[in-house]
């Protein structure tokens, strides 16, 4: 089950950092402007980020496995059309097409994990699952790199073709079927739109800033989400049957405030991600598969620690270890601004990678333990794709806001002195937004979610603790 879940969700994950290697090349092969490159990449995002949550519900409906299956299909039939892309236009609509198939796969992979696995047996499993997974993330660069240099770009996407047989195979034998059984109505269907249209105009005013439709659209955008929002809460105080998202599942202080973190975090890794293989092969001269091979430690170093890092914060509580991940992270931003022109691999980006991979070991397995230990079991499709929604949306905004305001525009990724000016402003702004996060998170997170319920003490009342004792002569029921 571990297997096929991490391998899904781990193609999907890996479309969102592979295709950072093959920009440079892509961009020139295809005569893609600087704001292409960004279409590229957030065009799927946009997708996945504005219609997840509709995935996690079709899954908690129809069948967590049914729909994960499903999405796999989607994905690997648009990644063949991403693959045969004339041209840039081509390519950015089947980006946008392989982010529904993503929105369909990425919520069931957790959410079959949260369902089939004993509640004490999750934190470890959701650990493993999140190290498997970031290892996956890590590889991405490195797979793409070497298959832009062997096979050429194209091979980027081809590839999910027979990782996503595989996967369908073991899924039809070893994954078992869970669905929510009190999960009836109709879909959200206008709630899914209006969460996707407003995505994709304020993505398309940050990208385009300057352009006269820019301000325009970021004001649709704005309205779009505002009337989402009121939709939900409609939907949601008449019987939440039909509610994309259902106000209940924020309920928990704990897991909006996890949420927003996750925004935060998200947005910054992002930006890293978009940004540091391009600086490392437009300014440092690196190889295409020497870029993508720089966060290799990131891999072993969550494959190792991510599980162990599950089990700690089930005993101490995700606090600490989420506030010192994060804040790992924020440093090791900061150590990747000095990448430029020059730089070497041993003493400009080797101990900022490994600072970078220690922090998220420490962060990601709390984070998304808390995120589905703090919602109700039975919005365990919901909680999931909410979560995922919060994150890709995250660096969705970040990577269509951030480049045009370091002044990464127009033909800034082919000339090396342009692109490392805007790449280390851009990795200071980054640091700070995941300072911001770890601040949050010491303030908003204090209790521990991921503890047994069996194991945890009864609480005392706010009347045991404070009443004082019965005066002389005083009968119980005479206070108020």
């Amino acid at each position: 089950m571990l297997f096929t879940t991490v391998l899904g969700s781990g193609m999907a994950f890996l479309d969102s950092t592979v295709v950072n290697v093959a920009l440079p090349k892509l961009g020139r092969e295809l005569g893609a402007s600087m704001s292409g490159l960004q279409w590229t990449v957030n065009a799927y995002t946009l997708t996945l980020a504005g219609l997840i949550l509709l995935g996690g519900s079709l899954g908690d409906r129809f069948g967590r496995r049914k729909i994960f299956v499903i999405g796999v299909v989607w994905f690997a039939v648009t990644s063949a059309l991403c693959g045969l892309a004339p041209n840039v236009e081509v390519l950015v609509l089947s980006r946008a097409l392989q982010g529904i198939g993503g929105a369909l796969l990425a919520p069931g992979s957790l959410a079959i994990i949260q369902a089939s696995f004993a509640r004490a047996d999750r934190p470890r499993a959701v650990g493993a699952w999140s190290g498997l997974g970031g290892v996956a993330g890590a590889v991405g660069p490195l797979l793409g790199g070497w298959l832009v240099e062997t096979a050429g770009w194209r091979w980027v996407f081809l590839i999910n073709l027979p990782i996503a047989a595989l996967v369908v195979a073991v899924a039809a034998k070893h994954v078992p079927e869970t669905r929510d059984e009190a999960a009836t109505g109709r879909f959200d269907v206008l709630g899914a739109a209006l969460a996707a249209l407003a995505l994709a105009g304020v993505t398309y005013g940050l990208i385009e800033v300057g352009s006269p439709l820019a301000l325009a659209a970021v004001i649709a955008g704005v309205l779009l989400g505002v009337a989402f929002v009121v939709l939900e809460t409609r939907r949601s105080h008449g019987g939440g049957v039909g509610a994309l998202v259902p106000v209940r599942v924020f309920a928990s202080r704990e897991f909006t405030a996890i949420n927003a973190v996750t925004l935060v975090m998200y947005a910054a890794m992002g930006v890293v991600f978009f940004l540091l293989v391009v600086e490392l092969q437009v300014a440092a001269g690196f190889s295409p598969i020497a870029a993508g091979s720089a966060m290799l430690p990131v891999m072993l170093l969550m494959l190792v620690l991510s599980p162990r890092s599950g089990e700690l914060a089930k005993r101490i509580g995700p606090r600490l270890p989420l506030t010192g991940g994060i804040l790992a992270v924020a440093g090791a931003l900061v150590l990747l601004s000095r990448v430029g022109p020059g730089a070497s691999y041993l003493t400009d980006v080797l101990p900022a990678v490994v600072l970078f991979g220690l922090g998220l070991s420490a962060a990601v397995a709390p984070l998304t333990a808390t995120v589905l230990a703090t919602a109700d079991e039975r919005y365990a499709g919901v909680a999931s794709g909410v979560n995922n929604a919060v994150a890709r949306t995250g660096g969705l905004l970040a990577v269509a806001a951030i480049p045009p305001l370091v002044g990464l525009t127009g033909a800034a990724y082919t000339s090396p002195a342009a692109f490392t000016a805007g790449f280390r402003s851009a990795m200071l702004i980054s640091a700070a937004m995941m300072a911001a996060a770890a601040v949050l998170t010491f303030v908003t997170i204090r209790t521990n979610a991921l503890r047994d319920p069996e194991r945890v003490p009864a609480r005392k009342t706010s009347c045991d603790l404070c009443a004082p004792p019965l005066e002389t002569g005083e009968k119980l029921g005479e206070r108020t």
